[in-house]
């Protein structure tokens, strides 16, 4: 839960945030921004979909692997749905946000369950991130059928794992790490590459080229099924779909496996 900030902090943020030229990292962290969310069409062989809140399409005409930005929804009870685009029926729905707070990220992603049938899964981002961090916030979430129970290891290039814990481990299948509700693992800005591993185990299933996450960069790591098709996935071979936050206007991050 936030912290209740006086009115003195409050004008010394307020110095901080003249001296720096402003953040919308600082007005989430206070709870003073809208609630926002973004959509990940993360469905193998699935239509483009239109993504709807409450009835009403909010994000129109998203194929699979795309991540859209961030919009703004008021606080409350949210019920989040999706079909198939020039149609009406909801080919899954979720109605577990009943109150969404200001300050908070949510994340809606189409996804499978076993045969492919359509699904969907939602993470509630309070954004606990300190006043005066610019570390990089990173949550894994699987959307892997192939794969449903991941290690994930965020190191340096090249890294041996065989003595190093998981940064995310025991990624469930329909599952986030951190979970839901719990906010963002921290880290510093650097190079790194993603590993993924099966649980307990050392050999990898997946190795990402190397890549630079930024400070102040906010991600969620989605594994997915390596193949675009139902045709072509193939069990534990996946690719990593990379939902960036913080400057919605940054693409999404397609890390295909470079074993």
């Amino acid at each position: 839960m936030k912290l209740i900030r006086t009115a003195t902090a409050l004008a010394a943020v307020a110095s901080i945030l003249s001296a720096c030229g402003g953040s919308d990292d600082v007005g989430k962290e206070l709870g003073l921004t809208q609630a926002q969310v973004h959509f990940v069409h993360a469905l193998p062989s699935g239509p483009n979909v239109d993504f709807y809140d409450n009835g009403k399409v909010l994000q129109p005409n998203l194929a699979y692997k795309a991540v859209t930005n961030f919009a703004n929804i008021d606080i409350g009870q949210h019920n989040f749905s999706y079909a198939a685009v020039n149609t009406t029926t909801q080919l899954a729905t979720d109605t577990t946000i009943n109150n969404a707070a200001k300050g908070h990220e949510y994340t809606v992603i189409a996804l499978p369950e076993a045969g492919l049938v359509p699904s969907i899964a939602v993470i509630d981002d309070p954004f606990d991130k300190g006043l005066l961090s610019n570390s990089a916030r990173v949550r894994a979430f699987n959307a892997s059928t192939n794969a449903p129970n991941l290690d994930l290891y965020l190191v340096a290039p090249g890294a041996d794992i065989t003595a190093v814990s998981p940064t995310m481990a025991g990624v469930a299948y329909k599952n986030a790490v951190p979970a839901s509700t719990q906010d963002s693992l921290y880290v510093s800005g650097s190079t790194y590459q993603l590993i993924a591993t099966l649980p307990g185990t050392k050999t990898p299933v997946y190795k990402s080229a190397s890549f630079n996450l930024g400070n102040n960069s906010d991600w969620l790591v989605t594994t997915l099924p390596a193949g675009d098709a139902a045709s072509q996935i193939v069990p534990e071979k996946i690719r990593v779909l990379v939902a960036q936050g913080g400057n919605t206007q940054q693409p999404a991050i397609d890390l295909p496996d470079t074993q």
